[in-house]
This record gives structure tokens, sequence and C-alpha cells, in this order.
């Protein structure tokens, strides 16, 4: 018995989501608990599969198509045709037509059918441990210079976090035109912000806004020697900033894995600390030149 496992991301560009993904390993670890061979089909952009079209439908027993809606169109016809001679199993579909007029399956576990509902799948899947990584960026500002410098920080940036298991949200923290993210306020903005697990920022309030909630930033200062967020973070104590000035991949991996202790999370909220009691006094000292 071996058993051929498919499901959306069987086929190129038929909408495949986390959703399908999961449900599929969930399948597949089901398999492998129970010591069943299989195999997966797989088409681009995924990998690590076989192809269904090139797959010998003799050597399989049963195929198993999982997640998703399933109707009685292209391209599952060519698909049930070929493997025609094996038994077939569905699992948490969404049945598009009535089963009194259609139902392919020798075992249907649907989600949802004329017959019956189900709970969906994905909520046997592992809770993910993946870090969430908000990217800030500056765009180039002449009154600082070079734009090449940026273009080179924000590379740079795009590399460090395609080798990070992470996922980024992009980030944007101007008001004065339509937001890139669809944020219409600063409160927006800085929730977002909060719920980072880490910050990786070209923009003063990046840092900022990270460091006053507690998000440990790796900032890089895109303005050759230095400008207002070298200052900044000199002035609060934050260490782990970079000037654009010969800055390498080894320092940049470095800022982003001290983000990731505990040491970063509390010197993040020292350097909030340590603003605050720098800006009581600025606040005195309106007051004082204004009543005196």
């Amino acid at each position: 018995m071996k058993i051929l496992v498919s499901g959306w991301f069987s086929f190129e560009q038929m909408g495949a989501t986390a959703g399908d993904l999961y449900s599929k390993n969930i399948v597949c670890q089901w398999l492998d608990n129970a010591g069943v061979p299989y195999d997966v089909a797989l088409d681009a952009p995924f990998r690590g599969g076989i192809n269904w079209k090139e797959a010998e439908p003799a050597s399989y027993s049963h195929v198993i198509f999982v997640c998703g809606p399933f109707g009685n169109g292209w391209p599952v016809t060519d698909f049930l045709s070929r493997f025609s001679g094996c038994k077939l199993i569905g699992i948490n579909l969404s049945m598009l037509q009535s089963l009194e007029e259609w139902n392919p399956f020798d075992l249907l576990l649907e989600r949802d059918s004329t017959r019956t509902n189900n709970p969906d799948l994905v909520f046997l899947s592992a809770k993910p441990s993946v870090l969430v990584v908000g990217r800030i960026l500056v765009e180039p500002q002449k009154e600082y210079g070079s734009k090449a410098k940026h273009q080179r920080a924000n590379e740079m940036i795009a590399d460090l976090l395609d080798k990070q298991r992470c996922a980024v949200v992009p980030i944007d923290t101007r008001l004065d035109v339509p937001n890139k993210g669809g944020l219409r306020s600063p409160e927006e903005i800085e929730s977002l912000i909060s719920h980072m697990d880490l910050v990786v920022t070209t923009r003063l309030h990046g840092m900022v806004l990270a460091l006053k909630n507690g998000v440990p930033a790796l900032a890089v200062d895109a303005i050759s020697g230095g400008a207002k967020i070298t200052k900044q973070a000199q002035t609060i104590q934050w260490p782990n900033v970079f000037t654009v000035d010969n800055l390498n991949e080894q320092q940049l991996q470095a800022g982003f894995e001290f983000c990731l202790t505990n040491e970063a999370r509390e010197k993040a909220l020292q350097c909030k600390r340590l603003a605050l009691e720098y800006l009581h006094h600025h606040e005195q000292t309106v007051i004082d030149f204004l009543t005196g």
C-alpha cells in the first residue's frame, strides 16, 4: 500500500493557501504515525514532491485529496481520470455540488457538503513559533544626501531578512500620504509596532516607537557618517545601531541575533526610562519659560 497525497498545492497557480499546506502536513503526519508510505504531489512554487502528471498510477493503492473547494471541473476531472484505478479519499473539502449529484470518493470526510459540516482540519496544526519582524524603511531624504546609501541599506536589510525564519511585516509610518499598510493614525502605527518580536528599521521613529514599547530594534542609519538615528541611539544608550558606511552582513546578523535576547529587551526598557528622565526635565523647562 502506498498513498498519493494531493490538493490544490498539486496544481500550479490554483490558489493553494496556508490552510491547504497545513492540512497536507497533518494528513502526512497521520500517515507517518501509521507507518504508511506516501508521496506528495506538488507543483511550482512548492518543492520536494512529485508531479502527478508524471506519477505512475499503478504505484498507488489510494489517492487522498485534502482541503479546499472541490467540484466536478478542470483540473479535478483530469486528475481523477488519471488515478481512476485508485481508491479515492477526500479530507477537509467543501463539496461544491450535492453529494446526490456527484461524489467521486470512496471515503469522504468533508469540511462541508449537503450531508454534513465538520471542523476545519487546520485546528489540528501546531502553533507556529516563527518570529514576527517589523520592517520600517525610510524613503531617501534629499536633505540627508545620497540615495545610493539608502538603496544599499535597504538591499542589505532585504538580504538579511530573506535568510531568517520569520514573518516580515512592512510598516509604513507616513501619514501625509496614503499609508501603504492602510494605517490611519499614530496610534495604529504604534500598536502594530508594539506587537512585533523585533523591528529592523532605517527610520528614527521606527527605532523610537519600538524601544518605547520594549521591542528591540536593529537600526541602520542610512546617512553616511551617521545622522539623527545614530545621535538618538547614543543619547538613549541603545547599542544596536549601525551606519551604512562599511556595513556588512556579519554585523547585521549579529544585530538581529542580539534583538532575540533577554538582554536586548531589558536594554530597550532601560533606554525608554532614560529617555523619560530627559524629557520630564524638558517639560519643566518649557513650563518655567512660559510662566517665568
